[in-house]
């Protein structure tokens, strides 16, 4: 056979899209921003979402170039991540100054104390953080992740029970992600995804989505069958899907200010 003939019968393999991260200091911060090659790009463009800051390249775009654009946009991009960060979040955890912690609908007060180990604990008085004196950003984003994770599958361990009776079958495993826009998903091996920033906010809104995820192991699509489902386990699905109308992009924007 020969080469044009292989060629034209053969399936182009799809371009990538690249991604990786590029530091930059603003003002007394540095931040990192997302520097995405996409093939499908015509131009260099800087977006800023509730997610950070975002570069993206087309293909013959050269690194130089992007860095240079950035340098260009400093100002704008600073007085955009201003806008999203004074979008009523809490200000970001530091180590041994006071905070708040979104949890569950609320902003629990947090407070440090030295410690051997990093250890995250809510009492009576809102959170408290045993803190070793050596530890650093990386630690307290671990700590945090750690302690959401372990948050949210109480919530699902407390929930879930009373929902299994009604059902074809449990899922299969529930694994908890950052998700960009998604709150849940149900894959069709009946593997369970849940966004964890769905701790941060409304517990009934949380228990909603679970709800909701657990329907498709019944109706597998959004038809008005599944919909009589959830309205059958869970009346106020509607009430709930406003409140992430309202607050989603905030409790997203939170939990990747915290992580």
């Amino acid at each position: 056979m020969s080469r044009l003939l292989r060629r034209l019968i053969s399936p182009t393999p799809p371009a990538t899209v690249q991604r990786d991260t590029v530091r930059l200091r603003l003002d007394d911060a540095e931040i990192e921003v997302l520097r995405v090659r996409d093939p499908r790009a015509r131009r260099i463009k800087l977006s800023v979402d509730e997610r950070g800051a975002r570069l993206t390249l087309p293909p013959r775009a050269s690194l130089v170039m992007g860095e240079r654009f950035l340098e260009q946009h400093r100002d704008w991009l600073a007085l955009q991540l201003r806008v999203y960060q004074d979008n009523g979040l809490p200000a970001p955890l530091q180590p041994g100054e006071a905070g708040l912690l979104p949890l569950r609908g609320e902003l629990l007060p947090v407070r440090w104390q030295e410690g051997r180990f990093a250890r995250l604990e809510i009492d009576d008085h809102g959170a408290c953080v045993q803190w070793p004196t050596r530890a650093g950003d990386a630690t307290l984003r671990r700590l945090l992740r750690e302690f959401y994770e372990a948050q949210t599958r109480a919530d699902v361990g407390r929930w879930l029970p009373k929902y299994l009776p009604g059902l074809p079958r449990a899922p299969s495993r529930v694994r908890l992600k950052v998700m960009s826009s998604q709150w849940g998903s149900l894959a069709p091996d009946g593997s369970m995804a849940l966004d964890l920033a769905l701790v941060l906010g409304s517990p009934d809104a949380f228990e909603y989505v679970l709800v909701h995820e657990l329907c498709h192991l019944i109706q597998p699509n959004h038809s008005p069958a599944f919909w009589n489902e959830v309205e059958q386990r869970f009346p106020a699905w509607r009430e709930q899907r406003d409140y992430f109308q309202l607050e989603g992009r905030r409790l997203k924007a939170m939990l990747r200010q915290l992580l």
